[in-house]
């Protein structure tokens, strides 16, 4: 084997590598220290983007774009999770590009659906549902059909559409049932059944249907704990939703018990997202009937002081703070 057929067949084994490794990020970020496996996305994506500037074979060009776009998707849902929007949107922008070099359906759908997310997170709402409908035009297999649907929903019931909330979570039902193949990286770029329950359950809180919400929450927690792999920022967003739930049907004193596993999440568990629905939690709370009431009083100081420490607040005040 000459110089040339040694230097292209170690970077199909490190392209091998990589893509492993992408796979064993999404999965790790799940149950994991948030800025820990921040850290290692960003250090192999910039490994996969010199490797990009060597001399590969079109199709292994192809494949590390690939890897690169997944690689930065996953930046993307991560640094919104870190409080870091405009970086967020940066690398899915990034992603989407590369995504287009490769001309990857899939990784097209799940860039979409990142920066579905991270324009629902920063109010983009409109941007949200229309990165929603985009993802769902490309032919990708899996989950993401589910997924997309559900953030559409996510975004029409915080604009307070109910029609259109109903409409995208029956869309989301129908997606998974016409499902085919598995996900390609798995993981964060999964949705799961109990997933798919948790987005059903927070939308039915903002219509105002309660009673469903109440249902769905439960329902996706059995799904969520049985999992291999627990996925603890899913989990944590479906207990305050069943939180949320019950002072929608009026019972406040139901509101310490269910957040309590919420509560005892350590620090760097305690993502963006995570601390919005709390906050947005308490919120209610002030508003709810019977706001006054000790059991109220009680379950709202708890978590407004859970939030004052997060992981966007240890990500402030690591060594070499920043996202991009």
């Amino acid at each position: 084997m000459g110089r040339m057929g040694r230097d292209q067949h170690d970077r199909r084994i490190a392209l091998e590598q990589i893509q492993s490794d992408v796979r064993r990020l999404a999965k790790d970020y799940l149950g994991g220290d948030a800025v820990e496996i921040f850290t290692r996305t960003r250090r192999l994506r910039d490994t996969t983007f010199r490797l990009l500037e060597g001399h590969t074979s079109p199709r292994q060009a192809s494949d590390l774009y690939v890897a690169a776009g997944y690689l930065c998707a996953l930046l993307a849902w991560m640094s919104s999770d870190l409080g870091h929007l405009d970086d967020a949107e940066a690398h899915g922008r990034t992603a989407w590009l590369c995504g287009k070099k490769a001309e990857h359906q899939g990784l097209l759908a799940w860039t979409a659906s990142t920066r579905s997310k991270v324009a629902f997170w920063d109010g983009r709402l409109r941007d949200a549902v229309q990165h929603a409908r985009r993802g769902a035009m490309y032919a990708a297999g899996g989950t993401v059909g589910a997924l997309l649907a559900c953030q559409e929903a996510d975004a029409w019931s915080k604009l307070g559409a109910a029609e259109e909330t109903q409409d995208a979570l029956r869309r989301a039902q129908a997606a998974r049932d016409q499902s085919t193949g598995d996900d390609e990286i798995g993981g964060l770029f999964s949705c799961s059944t109990g997933r798919q329950e948790q987005y059903a359950a927070s939308s039915h809180l903002r219509i105002a249907a309660y009673g469903d919400a109440l249902d769905e929450a439960e329902s996706a927690l059995t799904h969520l704990q049985a999992q291999p792999v627990r996925a603890y920022g899913t989990e944590a967003q479906t207990s305050i939703s069943r939180a949320m739930g019950y002072v929608g049907v009026g019972q406040p004193d139901a509101v310490m018990e269910v957040l309590l596993p919420v509560l005892q999440l350590r620090p760097e568990q305690r993502y963006g997202t995570v601390i919005g629905r709390m906050r947005d939690l308490t919120t209610q709370m002030t508003q709810a009937p019977g706001a006054r009431g000790a059991a109220s009083v009680q379950a709202r100081a708890a978590p407004l002081d859970w939030c004052q420490d997060s992981a966007p607040r240890r990500l402030a005040l690591s060594p070499g703070a920043g996202t991009s």
